[in-house]
């Protein structure tokens, strides 16, 4: 599908109305260790100074975002190092670093698994991660037993989470092992449900519902929660990848019935996405305008995701860019930052208000505040707005 790689631009907020991007870790290194551990999960670090730009720039616009800190809190300890202080110095005599920022993936044991130096995109973030869980994919311990006709209930389970964690397939081998049990009450078999649970549309998501009072009682409310708006969000994206209504569908009556207080949010972006990926302008416009006044009101950051994403997806449609205009204003009035007026001066030079962009252009370029290289894309911005 064309549209494929740019539906969850906004991301879904509903997993982050908490979290607003990466949730850093903030005991001691020799903590964070022992949470790895604990967690299984490896540890990423920031290795970073006050005075670094790029530095400062991935804390402001990626660290923050929100399919960042769905993807990174679920699957990394993450920290925050400064290298100029005692704990940065400490940290450099096993983890050099001569380049801010330095990203580090470390393993329990301490180990490294990956690093890079510089800064990132959010999309190469992401990928960065998903690299470093391919080095630490563990399913192969577990595989070669399994198909060997090893079925030890705790085997099972292990590697269940071995190929959750390396987002591989689990279903089936889920599936196989519910299937021979006559009581799915015990503990384990409530935990296995819940490790289990990866999809909306799937017979061990209902079993999650229908045992999720025990599940809430052994694991936590928070937790169930949670794993219940990922599998919505995961059959909401199979939805698209499979231009599937009845999943799409599925998807926001399962997040409407188990987590009603997301719903409303919930469907307006599952909905924004699915006419996303039709190319179904006049639908996106509506869903979309619904969601900038139920959900979004007058958050500058989402009122400018949202007249980005008109401007990118639909911007020969006179109606998605009279909205993306009225957002876009929006955004640049409430949250007063120069990006937002640089997105306004865009969608009015394309809708053809020669005047009105050049001042929104001018003001972003006055709140650019001596940032040269900001200053230089906004000017190069300016002199297309007069050659319009």
């Amino acid at each position: 599908m064309k549209y494929f790689n740019i539906l969850f631009i906004l991301a879904f907020s509903i997993n982050t109305a908490t979290a607003e991007g990466i949730d850093f870790f903030h005991g001691t290194w020799e903590e964070a260790l022992e949470e790895s551990k604990i967690q299984d999960k490896p540890i990423f670090v920031d290795a970073y100074t006050t005075w670094c730009g790029p530095c400062k720039r991935m804390a402001k616009t990626v660290f923050t975002n929100d399919e960042v800190g769905e993807f990174y809190n679920a699957n990394f300890i993450c920290m925050k190092i400064d290298m100029e202080k005692p704990e940065g110095r400490t940290f450099q005599q096993k983890y050099p670093v001569t380049a801010y920022p330095t990203l580090y993936y470390i393993d329990g044991n301490g180990e490294t698994i990956l690093q890079t130096k510089g800064a990132k995109t959010t999309g190469q973030f992401i990928d960065l991660g998903r690299k470093a869980l391919g080095f630490t994919d563990k399913s192969g311990m577990f595989k070669e037993k399994y198909e060997a006709g090893d079925r030890d209930p705790e085997l099972v389970f292990n590697y269940v989470k071995a190929l959750n964690k390396a987002g591989k397939p689990s279903l089936k081998v889920s599936n196989d092992y519910l299937k021979t049990q006559d009581n799915l009450n015990t503990d384990f078999n409530l935990r296995f449900i819940y490790e289990a649970t990866i999809e909306a549309d799937s017979r061990i998501f209902d079993l999650l519902i229908k045992h999720r009072k025990a599940i809430e009682k052994l694991i936590s409310k928070e937790a169930v929660e949670k794993k219940i708006k990922t599998a919505c969000i995961k059959t909401s994206k199979k939805a698209l990848e499979f231009e599937s209504k009845d999943l799409h569908e599925e998807a926001k009556a399962k997040m409407k019935a188990h987590c009603p207080k997301h719903a409303v949010a919930f469907a307006n972006e599952a909905d924004m996405n699915y006419y996303r990926a039709l190319g179904d302008a006049k639908n996106y416009v509506k869903t979309c305008n619904n969601y900038a006044k139920k959900v979004v009101k007058n958050d500058a950051k989402q009122l400018h995701y949202l007249s980005k994403d008109l401007m990118n997806s639909f911007k020969s449609d006179k109606e998605a860019m009279k909205l993306a205009e009225k957002l876009a204003k929006k955004a640049a009035e409430n949250g007063g930052q120069y990006e937002y007026y640089f997105t306004y001066a865009e969608v009015l030079m394309a809708n053809g208000k020669k005047e009105n962009a050049l001042a929104a252009a001018n003001k972003s370029l006055q709140l650019a505040d001596g940032k040269k290289n900001i200053e230089r894309a906004i000017q190069g911005l300016i002199k297309r707005i007069e050659a319009s």
